[in-house]
């Protein structure tokens, strides 16, 4: 195994994700605004879940996004 290609291709990945992730979070918050399903105080609790296929790992993490 090449140490560096492992994390580097580790990293592009939680790159991509973030990104991604954020783009559309940030899409649905102004789309909630704007059909008023959302005021714009809310604390949106959230999970995000990692799985990797090939290894027995699954991991949640849990926190809030905070509008105001």
């Amino acid at each position: 195994m090449n140490d560096e290609t492992f994390k580097a291709s580790i990293r592009k990945l939680l790159k991509t994700v973030g990104v991604t992730t954020q783009q559309e979070i940030e899409k649905a918050v102004q789309q909630g605004l704007a059909e008023g399903h959302l005021n714009g105080d809310e604390t949106l609790p959230a999970r995000v879940t990692v799985e990797v296929d090939g290894l027995s790992l699954a991991l949640d993490f849990d926190g809030d996004i905070t509008l105001e």
